[in-house]
């Protein structure tokens, strides 16, 4: 029997067989050991093989994992060296992120769109809360959209409160698996709710001390909907640490950077004390935004990124 995995709570996973059913399922133990350098076997999405409990109604066990085509994966925290699947077998990745409360930084959009470039998962930027921007932060979010289309992103401007920009993010995820991301109280659940507000998704408060959301989404979850769209919301993300992939490697994952990398003088180019580099000419001519070098080279650095 096949499934495929909409919740994730730890040592117990929510899974929908191929006629819709809902089963209660725990991990044999060779896939863990399989997956020993992950804090999670199994992510939402994986496609997994089942077989059922005869002793207990509607529970299952997990005996094998099917292939997956891609995942997006992070460190699980900024101690360990150990990684985590956030979700696997995505059409469409969606950073939520903000301006204003609470700001989500170009590191962790960059790292974010690094994961997406490097696993072949197309991305979609949605700013959010555009409604609590005051006269001068217009100027600045026409600046950050403008960085990413130009990158060649698809980039979204709106608010869950007002709904301006819901239509438009709508269309973009019609009938795919999505996953949302970003930092706790960029409002990933309510515009989770306001795009399908049978999704009852939980909330959260803004901490007015720290102006960091409080963490609502407490397990990743796939929300299926009518058309075959499912949505696969997240906790809240405060760091983003790459891994699977090598820096020196990384700027071939920023789409604006591509076509310069052949006119460096080296072809083993690292854009940084070399001459006659053509990324830094681009960047020093603005054909290429500071912000986003920037974010390479911390990268390259290996740093990580915190909210």
């Amino acid at each position: 029997m096949k499934g495929i995995v909409v919740k994730s709570t730890g040592s117990w996973y929510n899974v929908l067989d191929e006629e819709g059913k809902a089963w209660k399922a725990r991990v044999r133990g060779k896939i863990r050991l399989q997956e020993a350098d992950t804090s999670n076997p199994i992510a939402v999405g994986d496609r997994v093989l089942l077989q059922p409990d005869p002793q207990y109604p509607d529970t299952c066990t997990i005996t094998d994992i099917e292939p997956r085509h891609n995942w997006i994966i992070r460190k699980s925290n900024k101690l360990s060296s150990r990684r985590q699947i956030i979700a696997a077998n995505i059409d469409v990745a969606v950073m939520v992120a903000g301006l204003a409360a609470p700001r989500t930084s170009f590191g962790f959009i960059d790292r974010f769109l690094v994961c997406c470039e490097a696993f072949h998962i197309p991305a979609i930027i949605f700013l959010n809360k555009t409604d609590l921007l005051p006269a001068e932060g217009l100027e600045l979010l026409k600046e950050v959209s403008d960085i990413y289309i130009n990158a060649g992103y698809k980039v979204i401007t709106g608010s869950a409160t007002t709904g301006q920009g819901l239509n438009a993010l709508k269309q973009e995820i019609a009938g795919k698996t999505v996953l949302f991301a970003g930092h706790s109280g960029v409002g990933k659940s309510t515009l989770l709710n306001c795009l399908f507000p049978e999704a009852e998704a939980r909330v959260g408060i803004i901490s007015e001390a720290h102006e960091k959301g409080k963490h609502t989404t407490t397990f990743a979850e796939m929300h299926m909907f009518a058309g075959n769209t499912g949505i696969i919301d997240t906790p809240g993300i405060r760091d983003f640490g790459l891994v699977d992939i090598l820096p020196k490697e990384s700027g071939q994952y920023f789409p604006e950077f591509r076509p310069y990398l052949q006119h460096c003088k080296f072809n083993d180019c690292s854009h940084t004390n070399e001459p006659e580099c053509a990324i830094k000419t681009a960047v020093e001519e603005g054909q290429i935004p500071a912000q986003r070098f920037y974010s390479y080279l911390s990268i390259l650095q290996g740093e990580d990124v915190f909210s």
